[in-house]
């Protein structure tokens, strides 16, 4: 019978042939399109990526979304407490802006191919690789890829609370940083629509009977802004505005979109609260000022649990012939941010190197994803036992 150990060197070197194979799935996953809201883009990505959690051993559920794509949960056969994978299925990119996918040099080129489609490759990999060192007999595995993470995981927040909670660990496989430098904080992030009402009139026959909500909003929007505290951590930033019909109408509608990070959640907090009384101070007579959270994320909090998983998790990395260390904070959220609240030591950044993410000169390092899945095996094998 093979030893567990000469099981793992085994896989290492399975791993070390595969770069071709991951290549062709990086391809079929940026090439099939999962802009948010193309719902049947984020189901094809994930009619692609089922079949191969299946083919590691996983049991696989699929959670159809409400206005969104559907999400990916599974889970293995070992009992226990499991490690909990999270990653997402979408892309910032709509249909016809950004799309193909190409390799220039040792880049691969297309939309999602570092965010984070390469790191859905690295956790596959290394899941397949998993199976051929019969770790997932030995180590409880679970996990959710989810189809709205790009838009702060409005509907799959609650399975992944759900499906997270009590979990050992969380590992997500969100874009690599330079230097591997694992993500064991985020700030909180959060959407805020606010609407504003007025009453409508005719801009040069009744322009005093009009209430505009226009200018409650410009009002609101002032404010808001002025609650952007740098040392602190805290910004706000009204990111897209819409309101009024016509110029010689004087608008009963208007809204916008605010983008809030924080450091902590009691911050977040503060923030909104501070939002509502700019809401109540910018209504003018007649008109009124509406919040709307359209989505919430607490921060990724640093702890002394997810320290220790990030050197250990390191330490692995660092046997692969890859960096290990701490990544500096960021503005950015993630799902890591969801399963770090729950109290799930959790860190990100996990996927393979890369640049531009969100941008038309998205890049993934081909020769960094095999090695990341290395790195993801041999972590696993430290919990084998």
């Amino acid at each position: 019978m093979t030893t567990p150990s000469r099981s793992v060197d085994e896989a290492l070197a399975w791993l070390a042939t595969r770069r071709p194979a991951a290549e062709a799935l990086l391809r079929a996953l940026v090439e099939a399109g999962s802009f948010t809201q193309d719902r049947a883009g984020v189901a094809r990505v994930g009619d692609l990526v089922a079949p191969e959690l299946e083919a590691a051993g996983l049991a696989v559920e699929r959670l159809p979304g409400e206005r969104l794509g559907p999400h990916l949960a599974f889970r293995g056969g070992a009992a226990g407490a499991p490690v909990f994978l999270v990653g997402h299925l979408d892309t910032v990119f709509p249909p016809g802006t950004f799309e193909g996918f190409r390799v220039e040099g040792d880049e691969g080129r297309g939309p999602g191919v570092f965010d984070m489609k390469g790191g859905v490759v690295v956790m596959l990999l290394g899941l397949a690789a998993a199976r051929r060192a019969g770790l997932l007999e030995r180590v409880p595995l679970a996990g959710l890829l989810v189809g709205d993470e790009e838009v702060g995981s409005p509907e799959s927040q609650p399975h992944l609370r759900r499906l997270a909670a009590g979990a050992r660990a969380a590992l997500c496989f969100e874009s690599g940083r330079a230097g591997d430098l694992i993500v064991t904080a985020r700030k909180g992030t959060a959407s805020v629509r606010v609407t504003a009402h007025g009453v409508a009139a005719h801009a040069g026959n009744a322009h005093a009977q009009g209430k505009n909500a226009i200018w409650a909003l410009a009002r609101f929007v002032d404010l808001a802004q002025r609650l952007t505290d740098y040392a602190g951590g805290v910004t706000v930033s009204v990111g897209t505005i819409r309101g009024g019909t016509t110029k010689n109408t004087v608008p009963d509608h208007a809204e916008c979109e605010v983008d809030l990070r924080f450091l902590a959640g009691a911050d977040g907090a503060r923030l909104e609260a501070a939002l509502r009384e700019a809401a109540a101070a910018a209504a003018l007579p007649g008109t009124r000022l509406e919040l709307d959270r359209s989505s919430w994320r607490d921060p990724l909090e640093r702890t002394g649990a997810s320290a220790a998983l990030a050197a250990a998790y390191g330490a692995c990395q660092r046997s692969c012939g890859l960096g290990s260390g701490e990544a500096e904070l960021v503005g950015g959220g993630s799902d890591a941010c969801t399963t770090g609240a729950l109290g799930v030591p959790s860190i990100d950044g996990l996927g393979p190197r890369g640049r531009a993410f969100h941008t038309r000169e998205e890049a993934v390092d081909l020769g960094s994803i095999v090695p990341k899945a290395q790195a993801f095996l041999r972590f696993l094998a430290t919990l084998a036992g």
